[in-house]
């Protein structure tokens, strides 16, 4: 009984050993490499697998994700000499489990070396200024060549970066001076391009400014000359009407010589006190207003120009001094009318002198009016 019990135990141990060996369960995106007796039989794909017990081995478990792989600063040199420190970054990708297993021992160390052997071709044909300014072709060049030398370990390169290029010190020293003269250089420039862009503008505000102003000093001026042409205008209507007034009333009063010339000789002491009056001449025309004057004057002595009525002068006597006596009263009453008129004359010609003796020297002396012979006048009559 206990011999069995022992056979039951063993038995039962090698079926679990015998089913554990024959199943294997492999995780997503992971490719499981099967060999028989040293030799690839099979890949075990994700999930539940069975194999042969005892048989059937898993070599290798590959990991199909995309893989990051940062190397180590590496020393290269440059086409003119000088050492720079180049930090990479690898990403691949495995897509054929067999050939990374079969055609590499160590896919990675391999990817390693040859990114270094590349990076030192492509940086030994550019100097200093061309690698730190050329990231992406080096980038794009190196990518390249890796994606083509892996192909073959089933290995796909998708992209490849430079983390950073170090010069030496030194270099870094002279780089930072460069480029902060550079930027000195460029604040310098954008500040005078912003003085010259302020200057603009405020020269064309300026201009405009200006036009504005000269549009606004030529609008007022036109409106205070339309203002001006229209004060004239009135100015100039008003005063036709007030001549045109006076003109009308002076006619509708129907005066006489006599009246006219008498207010002729009352205006003549203020035509000749005016400031600008330096010469003064009589009209040709006083002639005429004297003549009305007299007769006027006449009037209001009681001589009638003509006799008027039916009345009859009696007749005298052929006495010899009547003819003379009527004579000598009409002479007096001329004579009166005379006196009179050469006193406003005198008047006058007084006034004129006195404003006109500072231009006398080159204006000639005022012409007066010829007065009536006093010789001819004889004196009044005695009742």
């Amino acid at each position: 009984m206990l011999g069995f019990l022992i056979v039951l135990a063993v038995v039962a141990v090698l079926v679990i050993v015998t089913l554990a060996k024959s199943v294997r369960v492999v995780q997503q995106q992971t490719v499981g490499i099967v060999e028989r007796f040293g030799k690839y039989r099979t890949g075990l794909q994700p999930g539940l697998n069975l194999l042969t017990p005892f048989v059937d081995k898993v070599r290798y478990t590959i990991d199909m994700r995309e893989q990051v792989v940062s190397f180590p600063p590496q020393g290269v040199i440059t086409e003119d000499n000088l050492m720079v420190s180049i930090d990479s970054v690898i990403y691949f990708q495995v897509n054929d489990p067999v050939r990374a297993t079969y055609e590499i021992s160590n896919y990675i160390q391999a990817i390693e070396q040859l990114t270094m052997t590349t990076l030192r071709n492509i940086i030994g044909g550019m100097d200093l200024e061309q690698t730190l300014t050329s990231r992406e072709e080096i980038n794009e060049k190196l990518r390249y060549v890796l994606d083509e030398a892996t192909g073959k370990w089933g290995i796909r390169v998708n992209r490849v970066e430079l983390r950073s290029i170090d010069p030496p010190p030194s270099i870094q020293d002279s780089m930072e001076k460069q480029m902060r003269a550079d930027r000195d250089k460029r604040a310098a420039i954008l500040t005078a391009e912003g003085m010259r862009q302020s200057a603009v503008l405020s020269a064309e505000g300026q201009k405009q400014s200006a036009i504005l102003t000269a549009q606004g000093d030529k609008e007022s001026r036109i409106l205070r000359a339309e203002a001006e042409r229209q004060a004239r205008i009135l100015k100039a209507q008003g005063e036709a009407q007030a001549i045109t007034t006076v003109f009308n009333a002076i006619h509708a009063g129907k005066p006489d010589q006599g009246l006219l010339a008498y207010q002729y000789l009352q205006m003549l002491p203020s035509i000749a006190q005016g400031d600008a009056n330096k010469l003064w001449i009589v009209p040709s025309e006083i002639g005429d207003a004297l003549k009305g004057l007299g007769s006027a004057v006449g009037q209001v002595a009681g001589i009638p120009q003509r006799a008027e009525g039916n009345w009859q002068a009696p007749e005298l006597a052929d006495d010899p001094a009547t003819p003379e006596v009527e004579g000598r009263v009409q002479d007096t009453a001329v004579a009166e009318a005379d006196n009179a008129v050469a006193e406003a004359i005198a008047e006058a010609q007084k006034a004129a002198v006195g404003r006109g003796q500072a231009g006398a020297a080159a204006a000639p002396a005022p012409a007066a009016s010829p007065e009536p012979p006093a010789a001819d006048a004889e004196p009044p009559l005695e009742r």
